[in-house]
């Protein structure tokens, strides 16, 4: 059995692509399905449920609604970055829509205004940061724990949506590898970034919508690279074939581990052939690592490539991942 430049034979291959498919952060998405087929929505819902914010027609273009809610664990560990993700995380879920934000309200609970400090101060230098408001909220400082959500409006002319991938596109990652781990698999790239760099930086995604070089994508959420493609995979109804050996974690990060990270800035986009050097150039000069790591394909498969090996990470028709119920045809 042959190794390719990775060091990655067909054996490691799958059983890294085991390793994946049972981590803690890619299966915390299964229960998205839950949620939606308890609320009795699909993917032909209004809003569009599956993509990155709820998309509703507004004046010649969208209004769109995004929210975020936080695990104990993660506000515990770090009430500050708890904060500051709250507002991070929901103007990247607007801007992979092609959007805008425009305000951010929160939801905090707290055992005192003490305990929410930390917290309320995060939000606060994260909205200073990013130029967006925060307008308002729901607080509670007579709970047992600290408890965060937040929620983002935003507007868009054009969308990138996560139904639009077609075989045949290339799949362009764009991540900020600035940064280091935070805590956890996340990996922060925001923190030591000016605030013109990091709105600059947010404002790419719709400026490439309303130019017509993206239609589809997602941004890198909780679920990693590999999780986010499989979502954009089933959303679209097609197979993605990822080359490992394009994959370009920061020094001394292996592949496996940034294939599950949450980048603080990072975007998957289906992108026609003729439109990715454009794409990934607008990227770097901003200095943001883009580049085509893999392909759109028919099928239903997310397939690692490493030279003349593969292995099947997962197939949403075998087994679905969000699992939305109608689809688009």
């Amino acid at each position: 059995m042959t190794e390719n430049i990775l060091g990655i034979n067909a054996l490691t291959l799958e059983e890294m692509a085991g390793r994946l498919r049972s981590h803690p952060s890619i299966r915390s998405k299964l229960g998205i399905a839950s949620a939606t087929k308890a609320l009795g929505l699909t993917a032909l819902s209004d809003g569009r449920p599956g993509d990155d914010a709820a998309a509703l027609p507004c004046d010649g273009g969208y209004d769109l609604l995004a929210g975020e809610g936080f695990i104990p664990a993660f506000i515990e560990d770090d009430p500050w970055f708890a904060g500051w993700c709250a507002v991070m995380v929901n103007l990247s879920d607007i801007a992979a829509m092609g959007g805008r934000s425009t305000a951010v309200i929160d939801q905090v609970w707290a055992p005192s205004a003490k305990a929410a400090a930390p917290l309320l101060q995060g939000l606060c230098d994260a909205s200073a940061a990013y130029g967006v408001p925060l307008v308002g909220g729901h607080t509670n400082l007579s709970a047992q724990t600290l408890g965060l959500a937040a929620s983002v409006f935003g507007k868009a002319q054009r969308l990138i949506t996560s139904f639009d991938a077609a075989p045949g596109d290339l799949l362009i990652a764009a991540i900020d590898r600035r940064g280091n781990y935070r805590n956890f698999d996340n990996f922060c790239a925001a923190l030591d970034a000016p605030g013109g760099r990091l709105r600059g930086d947010l404002m790419l995604l719709p400026a490439l919508a309303e130019d017509a070089l993206v239609l589809a994508g997602k941004d890198i959420s909780q679920g990693g690279l590999i999780g986010t493609a499989l979502m954009l995979a089933e959303c679209s109804s097609v197979g993605i074939d990822i080359n490992l050996s394009e994959i370009n974690p920061p020094n001394g990060i292996e592949v496996e581990r940034w294939l599950r990270s949450f980048p603080s800035f990072g975007f998957l986009l289906s992108v026609a052939p003729e439109n990715a050097q454009a794409v990934c150039t607008r990227f770097a000069t901003r200095g943001i690592d883009a580049r085509a790591i893999g392909r759109i394909t028919d099928g239903s498969a997310v397939t690692f490539r490493s030279g003349a090996d593969s292995a099947v990470f997962w197939d949403h028709a075998q087994t679905p991942y969000l699992d939305l119920g109608a689809n688009h045809a």
